[in-house]
């Protein structure tokens, strides 16, 4: 994870009794969107009790995980919940940690690796910009439909992106013309 900034260590956060957290970086109070938002961002955050100064970090990242699991969309398979219950008190618990991070490491290189052989793909061929364009699209469509993600809609309303994307879509159609021109000229 990110630090905050280059030598500055992680953000602290505050915990308070009535359950509000205090961001002592910007001097205001956040909810847990935020710190969830933090973390996506890869922004490194320390979540203490105001009163003990006790590192609560790991439980507040649980909660955070139990919200959004409780808004509708699961990400943590009820038979992998099983299989994580039935390990505490495990000899093998002190190895869990680990495995699990070594795991998720594993599965976010692999993500950019993929993301990086796609982009690789278009890199030297005339469709290098419609695919970087197509990416962006496809992560901006990606972004628009996470429950509470910046880009929801409410029902019925039209997106803002559906609009201006017609600009987009217009641009692309064109561009994909002068290409087909082109291929068509070249096989001449």
């Amino acid at each position: 994870m990110k630090k905050a900034a280059a030598g500055s260590g992680p953000v602290i956060i505050k915990k308070y009794a009535n359950r509000r957290l205090y961001n002592t970086e910007t001097s205001s109070y956040i909810t847990l969107d935020h710190l969830a938002a933090m973390t996506r961002e890869g922004r490194d955050f320390k979540v203490v009790d105001a009163k003990t100064d006790e590192d609560i970090t790991h439980n507040v990242l649980t909660q955070i995980i139990m919200e959004e699991e409780s808004r509708g969309t699961s990400m943590l398979p009820v038979n992998f919940l099983r299989q994580l219950i039935s390990l505490y008190g495990d000899s093998m618990q002190a190895m869990v940690p680990g495995y699990l991070e070594a795991s998720m490491d594993s599965f976010r290189r692999n993500q950019e690796q993929f993301k990086s052989a796609v982009e690789g793909a278009f890199a030297n061929s005339p469709f290098a910009e419609i695919a970087k364009r197509n990416m962006a699209m496809f992560e901006a469509a990606a972004e628009a439909f996470k429950p509470g993600g910046a880009g929801a809609v409410a029902p019925g309303a039209q997106p803002a992106a559906a609009a201006e994307g017609g600009d987009d879509v217009a641009a692309l159609k064109a561009e994909l013309a002068r290409l087909q021109d082109k291929i068509e000229k070249l096989g001449k």
